[in-house]
This record gives C-alpha cells, structure tokens and sequence, in this order.
C-alpha cells in the first residue's frame, strides 16, 4: 500500500491563504478529493479558502501558477489521471507533474500535490478519502501544503 510510512502533519495554518487548484473529470473521485483537502485545510485553521475548477488535470499547472502570482500562500492541486490505451496517460502526467513541480520551484509558493495517477478508476477510488476508501490524497496535499509554508517561514 502506498501509503505505508505516511507521516502524521498537525500544523497551525492561521491567517494564511490558500487557492485549491481541482481538475473537473472523475466527478466522484474529485469530490473526495476536494472534500478531503477543505476537512484538512479547517483541520489547519485555514480560513482564507478558494476554490478554482478547470477542466482537467493538464490544466491544473497554469491555475497554480496564476494563484501564485495572485500572492497566496499555497496551492493545493487536484486531480486523477487513469492509464487508458493511449500514450494520452504518460503526457499528462509528465506536463501535469512537472509543471506543477515547476509552480513551486520558480514561485517559492509550496504546492501540494493531489494528482492521482492510476491505472484503474478502483485505485483513484481507494485514494479519494471516499467512505471506503483506504487513503485520503485531498487531505495530504493540503497538509503538505500548509506544513511547507510553515517550514519555509522558518528558514
């Protein structure tokens, strides 16, 4: 399971910021996702919360890079991309990936990254934090998120 080792984030994110950034297919799985990112975001004290949907997960790095331009202070970014029987997968994954990686490096503006990269909807669905579900990615990408811009305050 690829959750094993997952570290426990309790971190105070008042008065901050935050855009989340969520691709609009696999409604389900979205839901959970964007579910589980506001319960750990009010879990954090984040109040200061926006909500942006675009249209896919290839979408999702130029979103981000709009929200850090905007001045917030993180970006939490959602989305689910499941392997099909093209190549479609890989390239939106690798543009999703590195330019969400890219938001955060050029910016200085922690990303958390929600993107699920599946092989089947059933592996999205175990990772959505849906009633079953045995992990809850929305809700680990806003932890990261707020728990980055704490750390980088502190450098």
């Amino acid at each position: 399971m690829s959750g094993a080792g997952a570290p426990t984030i309790t971190v105070d994110g008042t008065g901050l910021r935050v855009v989340v950034v969520a691709a609009s297919w696999h409604t389900v799985v979205m839901d959970g996702l964007l579910a589980g990112a506001r319960r750990a975001l009010a879990a954090a004290n984040v109040t200061d919360v926006r909500e942006v949907r675009v249209p896919g997960s290839f979408e999702l790095p130029v979103a981000a890079a709009r929200a850090a331009a905007a001045g917030v202070d993180a970006v939490v970014a959602l989305g689910v991309v499941i392997r099909g029987g093209t190549p479609h997968f890989e390239y939106v994954c690798s543009a999703a990936t590195q330019g969400l990686s890219g938001v955060a490096v050029t910016t200085g503006i922690p990303v958390g990254f929600g993107l699920l990269t599946c092989d089947d909807e059933q592996q999205a669905l175990d990772r959505a934090g849906l009633p079953g579900s045995s992990e809850d990615k929305g809700a680990e990408a806003a932890e990261a998120a707020v728990a980055t811009v704490v750390a980088l305050r502190a450098l």
